[in-house]
């Protein structure tokens, strides 16, 4: 009479679990990282709670780490909308700075005060985080559309429709400046192939408006694909129009798998809240660099 090994299953399912755990871990980054200090032993982290939901959020966090003995000591920030001074933002800029790292609740921008500054585009800007990357992935345990998505996308976070240049040439008339340069253009797209090298990617999909704005989304068209060609042969380099894009990301996402998406400043902000729709993916960590 044969055995039932009841444990089979059992590890079966321990083992799937496992995979997708280490898939939703950090990846590695084309990155040199400075050695952050520590204080007997301890990492100081700088904390932004932000508007909205980011301050329950924060109390999570400091349960978990609570309870999980994580060796990690807060300093707090207060930096929300409702302070139009720039002596809090100065303060976080100093700590994350000093601290190395942070954690950062989002920030309401006030969209009818013509003078008040986005303290997240500032923070961006003044750091010069210009590689925004999300690592979409699906948790088999948790109901969703599609499965299997492992997508990661990679945002340019310091210019073009973000420069904030704009001005009332005439009474009714508003002119709105897009700046791009190859020199960021450049940094993007060597440090997405870089990523896909690194972390076994095979394929990078650039996401444009060439069609339209031929020449300044032109230029990020051909510098990627030069680049491509060029530098690396070995990662296979699609480009897709902005609207299809949207579409494809919700109806097949999986056509991305295992890649990244590249884009654009304002395409990134779009395709990154693209991916909620249908509940299509229900895990994504958010990165800047």
């Amino acid at each position: 009479m044969n055995k039932v090994n009841f444990l089979e299953p059992l590890r079966n399912i321990f083992f799937i679990q496992r995979n997708y755990s280490a898939r939703i871990r950090s990846l590695a980054l084309p990155i040199k990282r400075t050695p952050l200090a520590k204080y007997g032993g301890r990492s100081t982290v700088t904390v932004l709670p932000g508007d909205g939901i980011g301050p329950e959020m924060f109390k999570l966090v400091q349960k978990i780490f609570r309870f999980a003995h994580v060796p990690v000591d807060f300093e707090v920030i207060d930096l929300d909308s409702r302070d139009l001074s720039d002596k809090a933002l100065d303060q976080a800029i100093d700590a994350i700075k000093r601290n190395g790292v942070a954690l950062k609740g989002n920030i309401e921008t006030k969209f009818d005060d013509a003078e008040f500054k986005s303290r997240n585009v500032e923070l961006r800007r003044r750091l010069d985080l210009y590689a925004n990357v999300l690592h979409c992935v699906t948790i088999p345990s948790i109901p969703s559309r599609h499965s299997n998505i492992d997508i990661v996308l990679i945002r340019e976070n310091t210019e073009g429709e973000y420069s904030g240049l704009e001005h009332e040439s005439v009474k009714g008339v508003v002119e709105s400046i897009k700046i791009v340069t190859r020199e960021k253009i450049e940094r993007i797209a060597r440090f997405a192939f870089n990523y896909a090298i690194k972390n076994n990617r095979t394929k990078v999909t650039a996401v444009h408006k060439a069609n339209i704005q031929k020449l300044g989304d032109g230029l990020f068209l051909k510098i990627c694909k030069e680049m491509a060609e060029k530098e690396f042969p070995t990662i296979k380099f699609e480009a897709m129009i902005v609207d299809n894009a949207s579409m494809q990301l919700v109806s097949r996402p999986q056509q991305f798998n295992e890649g990244i998406m590249l884009m654009p400043n304002l395409y990134g902000n779009i395709i990154s809240n693209v991916r909620f729709l249908n509940k299509k993916i229900n895990f994504v960590k958010k990165e800047f660099f």
